[in-house]
């Protein structure tokens, strides 16, 4: 996802990405400007305009690339045993990364209304690659017959709303429960409705 070019040099918009997320950390996104962003990228405003009209698109892409960042890295992590035990390690790991994301916690935290419009009525360009990333490894679970029959697409889905409420809402039940102990209780919900019978 970072480019960078023949000498080894970030991308213009990779830096403006960065101090984007710098900015949201510091102040959160509703406070947030261009004019910040652009300061503190080294760039001027017309060039963040020229690639971004307002902040909600730069904020769009900015978390895109975070969220791409955090699948990655979990895609990369087991490499042993069933299609169905990597699957479910790499939604575990994801979910852990992504509830404790430092981005991801200042606008639940700070700007939560940041988050509504993909959890109510539009799916955005990260949610799709989270859905297609679990399609195609379920598709790989039952061609090694470690994951039930079932649509890809649709079972994708299922796993992929449940995984989201562990990662947004697991602290509005928590109490006094650590947090990091529902992980195994995701593990369990998800390789329990992938399993064979």
């Amino acid at each position: 996802m970072v480019e960078v070019s023949q000498s080894g040099e970030r991308s213009v918009d990779d830096a403006v990405l960065d101090a984007a997320r710098d900015c949201v950390l510091a102040y959160g996104v509703r406070r947030t400007t261009m004019t910040d962003v652009a300061r503190r990228a080294g760039v001027s405003r017309m060039t963040v305009y020229r690639r971004w009209p307002d902040v909600q698109s730069l904020i769009g892409d900015l978390m895109n690339r975070e969220w791409h960042q955090v699948l990655m890295a979990a895609a990369d992590t087991e490499t042993g045993g069933t299609a169905r035990s990597r699957l479910v390690s790499r939604v575990v790991a994801v979910a852990r990364e992504l509830r404790d994301h430092p981005l991801l916690c200042k606008i639940r935290d700070v700007d939560p209304e940041v988050l509504l419009p993909y959890l109510l009525h539009r799916r955005g360009n990260g949610q799709d690659e989270m859905l297609q990333f679990l399609a195609a490894a379920l598709a790989g679970g039952h061609e090694d017959h470690s994951i039930r029959p079932g649509e890809p697409e649709l079972m994708a889905r299922a796993v992929f709303l449940t995984t989201q409420s562990f990662v947004l809402s697991v602290r509005t039940v928590a109490d006094d429960v650590p947090v990091a102990r529902f992980d195994r209780e995701l593990a369990l919900l998800v390789d329990g409705y992938l399993r064979p019978d």
